[in-house]
């Protein structure tokens, strides 16, 4: 049995681990709604906000504003690692 190299396109992972950021957070979100208030709510709500603010960028021509902001939680990061344990069998 050859080993062989298994290179995924880049824009493929990066597509399926935002994807699966995504779903996480909704999943997170749900779960919120509906868990009682208590410590098992807080730990699923609780979240990491991270990102950098507007930054215009004055090209005379054309301006633009930059900025980006990520918020993660506990679901979001199970649903990014589940999204890279499934990537491992896409061929």
């Amino acid at each position: 049995m050859a080993l062989r190299s298994q290179k995924k396109p880049l824009g493929l992972v990066l597509i399926i681990l935002i994807l699966g950021m995504l779903v996480g957070s909704v999943l997170g979100e749900l779960i919120g709604e509906f868990v009682v208030d208590g410590v098992v709510k807080d730990f699923f709500t609780r979240s990491i906000t991270a990102g950098f603010g507007p930054a215009p960028l004055d090209l005379v021509v054309v301006q633009l504003t930059l900025g980006m902001r990520v918020k993660l939680n506990v679901i979001s990061v199970v649903g990014v690692a589940l999204a890279a344990y499934l990537l491992r069998w896409y061929e």
